[in-house]
């Protein structure tokens, strides 16, 4: 985590003060996600494409699909990989927002990379039944709404001194819960 160990050392060298900044953390984070994809992209779909990880068109779809045959998939895990690497460096993970966008980039991303592996390997165009897929993002959503419900009080305009923000605050209550599921599912 180099958000944490650069500014630690922000008291001997005061530019280093620059890491306790959002904006520029998340500048650096989208920067270092670029180049993780940018240097490993042509190696990893070169693998894909190797392993024969690639689209099987179903029969029944339209017509235009059929050109997507052949094309790598699996393509998530990369981008996934990337995005969680480049927070990991540059987040704050005593932050409890970040650890839940962890929890549902690869919650989601193991449902995408169940429906891929269905659709590659054992050679099923159908991939993940739709029943499972949506049960399965149903229950990652409930997680994560549980994740939010745990601590409500935890927002961060909560925590601010200005009555403006406070003033338009909505505790949820339980509806921390079933919200997720209405945001993120539908």
């Amino acid at each position: 985590m180099l958000y944490k160990l650069f500014y630690y050392f922000h008291e001997y060298y005061s530019p280093l003060n620059v890491f306790r900044y959002i904006t520029f953390r998340t500048a650096m984070a989208i920067i270092t996600s670029f180049i993780i994809i940018f240097i490993t992209a042509p190696w990893f779909i070169g693998k894909l494409r190797k392993l024969s990880m690639t689209q099987h068109v179903r029969d029944d779809g339209p017509q235009t699909h059929l050109k997507k045959a052949g094309t790598p998939t699996m393509g998530g895990i990369m981008i996934i990989l990337s995005v969680v690497l480049s927070v990991l460096m540059w987040g704050d993970l005593s932050n409890k927002f970040i650890l839940i966008m962890i929890v549902a980039i690869v919650g989601f991303g193991l449902i995408g990379f169940a429906d891929d592996y269905l659709k590659a390997v054992k050679q099923n165009p159908k991939g993940l039944g739709g029943w499972y897929k949506f049960g399965a993002q149903i229950g990652l959503a409930v997680v994560i709404g549980f994740m939010f419900y745990y601590d409500p009080n935890d927002i961060y305009i909560a925590k601010l001194s200005i009555p403006f923000f406070k003033k338009w605050l909505i505790d949820l209550g339980w509806f921390y819960v079933p919200f997720p599921i209405l945001v993120i599912v539908g």
